[in-house]
């Protein structure tokens, strides 16, 4: 028999994975520059789910590789340049409440192109949960007048690309194991990676010699074992036992615990913003729920 709270406890797991990732980010953009940091991201991630699922790559449907090169590229590629992009103006816990789009894309994107249907019950849960998300960023620009929100647009359009990828996994990809799911997207994505490394100033001595490069590394490996390369499997797990909208919502819990992050390194945070992470969780709850 099934154990139906597994889905929570896969839920609150990627929960505090990916909500310390953005401060990982903001720690590794000191020695290094965006697009070092996704294509190191990247690389690493590659080769350490492609050594531990390349025997699953063989079990994968011919039918469904193009489905895994668009899932890669949107769901994991083009997002780890973007978010570091963003926070080179604005703050790690600023990125995260951004990202809590990405459930209300999900029920859009998913409704409108996928045909996935989700209950009207869910997406109050999700309406519940962008309030709670808009209070946070209303609060965050009031505490943090100088940051330049335009680069919140990289945020915003990755939260469009991973509503996506979560639609193709539950819509194309649904028999596919997670980890086969993961390695074969990283087939995709791995060589334009090292492309775009060797094309940055990576491997010059001024740039190896950066007081922060070595902390900025460990930094980036931590991301990338732990945000990245384990996440992915537990979150492809996940959207496969549950829903998009219930997956997606591990947007709404990463706030939190980048929050607690960024408060701890100095970034602003207030009681209302306190109250706004009350009300996304209330959200959360509503949203995982089905008509009996």
């Amino acid at each position: 028999m099934k154990n139906p709270n597994i889905k929570w406890i896969f839920l609150l797991i990627l929960s505090v994975i990916w909500g310390s990732s953005f401060i990982l980010i903001k720690k590794a953009l000191l020695g290094l520059d965006p697009y070092q940091l996704g294509a190191l991201r990247t690389i690493i991630t590659g080769v350490i789910l492609l050594t531990w699922g390349f025997h699953h790559l063989k079990d994968i449907p011919k039918s469904k590789w193009k489905w895994l090169g668009i899932s890669g590229l949107l769901g994991s590629f083009i997002p780890a340049f973007f978010f570091a992009i963003a926070e080179t103006e604005i703050d790690s816990a600023v990125a995260s409440i951004l990202n809590s789009l990405v459930p209300l894309n999900t029920i859009l994107l998913g409704f409108a192109v996928f045909k996935i249907m989700s209950t009207k019950r869910q997406v109050i849960g999700v309406i519940i949960g962008f309030i709670g998300t808009a209070v946070l960023i209303l609060k965050g620009s009031d505490l943090n007048p100088n940051q330049n929100y335009l680069y919140a647009g990289f945020v915003i359009a990755s939260t469009l690309m991973y509503a996506t990828n979560v639609n193709i996994i539950k819509r194309y990809l649904q028999d596919v194991k997670p980890l086969a799911i993961a390695a074969g997207n990283y087939v995709f994505i791995l060589i334009p990676a090292v492309i775009i490394l060797l094309f940055t100033d990576f491997f010059t001595s001024e740039r190896l010699n950066n007081p922060f490069m070595v902390s900025s590394l460990i930094y980036v490996a931590i991301l990338s074992i732990f945000g990245t390369a384990l996440a992915k499997v537990v979150f492809n797990k996940l959207i496969q036992i549950s829903t998009p909208v219930f997956a997606s919502s591990v947007t709404y819990i990463m706030p939190i615990i980048a929050l607690i992050w960024g408060v701890l390194d100095g970034e602003s945070f207030s009681i209302i913003q306190g109250l706004a992470a009350l009300l996304i969780l209330f959200g959360v709850y509503l949203s995982h729920k089905r008509k009996a």
